[in-house]
């Protein structure tokens, strides 16, 4: 769909810091390392999917179905609030209309797999997290194109907007149904493969950025940084933290545990950089697209570093306030036990017998000691 588009049309706007995004294209002209990375961009989110598979357990989802909290704070929060606040940074940054794609994209992705090793480093609810991910994947395939296609109407005057190619990010997003069901199947057969299987998708997301920024500043030369507008930049440090925020402050309003609160936050910030790379880098021609399919990979570096900060913060500060928390809350149990026992109402025993008067008996009530 995309293909047909001509290079020349699709220039845009200039960016808010000057110079034409798109016409960076020209440097991937070498074919094979632009096919290679194409390879690489691929696996990595097969390997991805594979590990969310992995980590999914078939009686977890059950419970999921008969309350779905974990489902209904996916939806919330990787399909209402992401996409409105990339939608919000773009306008707020001016964006022209490829870096505004580049960053609705991201935002539109479902939670990636970075949040679960997050939940467990700050001890939270491990199962809430796994069935967000897996959620939040299972919502894209209908809900990231048409949150991608309502708010990209902004832009729609723009040759790259009008190109959109929706149908092939569905194509792509279909593309990972089949990683998902081989992990569940795994996890059902064999366990403890899974447990391993897990384990390489989590690292493999720090072997494939590295290797995707060095591929991509093979292409583009020593100026890679320099062909990405300073907005862009505040945007890929302000997005992960305002969903870091707006997580939290979801929870809070359902009412959740501190340790829920934490996970949906994590869950909320964390996007699928591997599932916004192999879109922007395989659905897209690379004249439209430019240097901006290295915007999935720049929030992946400040999701990171702000999560390991959340985590650095609560290691430091959260979790003595929170162990104070649970034995205020004991205490709190004892002090109402201990008054519960000193109102209630004595027990009585009519153990003594007086006669007031003939052919009269009196019970005289004795209190007994609690």
């Amino acid at each position: 769909m995309a293909g047909s588009a001509q290079p020349p049309t699709a220039t845009g706007g200039d960016g808010p810091d000057g110079g034409s995004l798109a016409g960076d294209g020209e440097a991937f002209g070498d074919r094979s390392l632009s096919q290679g990375l194409s390879v690489l961009v691929g696996l990595a989110l097969c390997v991805t999917m594979l590990g969310l598979g992995c980590a999914v357990e078939l009686g977890q989802l059950g419970q999921q179905l008969r309350r779905p909290m974990g489902l209904l704070l996916a939806l919330l929060g990787q399909f209402v609030a992401m996409p409105l606040l990339a939608f919000l940074l773009a306008l707020i940054f001016a964006l022209d209309e490829v870096a505004a794609v580049a960053v609705l994209l991201c935002g539109c992705c479902p939670g990636g797999n970075l949040s679960n090793l997050m939940s467990v480093l700050v001890d939270g609810d491990m199962n809430l997290s796994i069935i967000m991910t897996a959620s939040s994947t299972l919502l894209a395939l209908f809900l990231m194109p048409l949150c991608l296609w309502i708010y990209s109407r902004h832009w729609i005057n723009t040759a790259l907007v009008q190109l959109l190619p929706l149908g092939a990010v569905s194509l792509t997003l279909g593309s990972t149904l089949l990683p998902i069901g081989l992990g569940v199947l795994i996890r059902y057969r064999h366990p403890r493969a899974a447990d391993l299987l897990v384990k390489i998708s989590l690292w493999s997301l720090l072997v494939t950025l590295v290797i995707l920024f060095i591929l991509t500043g093979t292409m583009l030369g020593p100026d890679l940084m320099a062909h990405i507008p300073a907005s862009v930049y505040a945007i890929a440090v302000l997005m992960p933290l305002a969903g870091y925020a707006l997580g939290y402050g979801l929870a809070t309003v359902f009412k959740m545990p501190p340790h829920c609160r934490r996970t949906v936050s994590l869950e909320t910030g964390c996007q699928n950089v591997q599932l916004c790379t192999a879109i922007l880098k395989l659905t897209f021609p690379p004249e439209l697209i430019g240097s901006m399919y290295m915007f999935p990979l720049l929030y992946a570096l400040f999701q990171s570093a702000e999560a390991g900060l959340f985590v650095l913060i609560y290691k430091m500060y959260g979790r003595d306030s929170y162990k104070q928390d649970t034995l205020g809350e004991e205490e709190d149990t004892d002090i109402s036990y201990k008054k519960l026992k000193e109102e209630e109402v004595a027990d009585t025993s009519y153990g003594t017998v007086t006669t007031a008067e003939c052919n009269s008996v009196q019970m005289e009530p004795t209190q007994t000691a609690l």
